[in-house]
């Protein structure tokens, strides 16, 4: 269901084509939710068949079309019924936190560059979601240009405000990890080979 309502936020801003949708959704709502196009694409068929989005035939090119989405009533109750209920936890399945318990098993060198791993893949994030931030605050991210098009002034703040303060939610996870895989590269120097 969460891919479902990140591809209604995607659609609440504009029609879009699937290709668009998929383009898009690489460089805003996948920073949050990622989804290969392999699972996009069936899902807005999906959407299309339960009345969520209505899919139009649109020319393209010199003789082909493209299936071009919009967002219907039903589709906007769904994603408004979504986002005031409270909030679904799944239980925990954590790859990183599974293997971290178990590095007794592994040579002191592979834990280290485990953990600096880690560290590079969280501090890369970090980057790209200080870029997102820029971007939305100066409205030069595309998807944001469209969603606040003609609106007032505190609107726009207001729709800002709310996609800054979940990047900064992201970054703040991301500095966390970077925390706690500096503090296991410390325990792997001060274990050394024991084990």
């Amino acid at each position: 269901m969460s891919l479902r309502n990140a591809l209604l936020a995607m659609l609440t801003s504009q029609p879009m084509t699937g290709y668009d949708v998929y383009k898009n959704f690489q460089t805003s709502v996948g920073y949050v939710w990622h989804a290969p196009d392999s699972q996009i694409y069936p899902e807005l068929r999906r959407m299309e068949q339960d009345g969520l989005i209505r899919g139009e035939t649109v020319p393209w090119g010199k003789r082909g079309t493209k299936k071009r989405y919009s967002i219907t009533e039903a589709g906007v109750e769904s994603f408004e019924a979504w986002l005031n209920a409270p909030p679904e936890y799944q239980r925990e399945r954590d790859p990183v936190r599974l293997r971290a318990a178990y590095l007794e098993w592994a040579n002191p060198t592979a834990s280290a560059d485990f953990f600096r791993a880690h560290i590079a893949y969280h501090s890369a994030r970090v980057e790209d979601w200080e870029d997102m931030i820029r971007t939305l605050l100066d409205h030069s991210n595309p998807t944001l240009a469209k969603r606040i098009e003609g609106k007032a002034r505190e609107e726009v703040a207001r729709i800002t405000a709310y996609k800054v303060f979940a990047y900064e939610g992201m970054i703040a996870r991301a500095q966390a990890e970077i925390e706690w895989a500096e503090k296991g590269l410390e325990l792997v120097e001060r274990l050394g080979g024991q084990g």
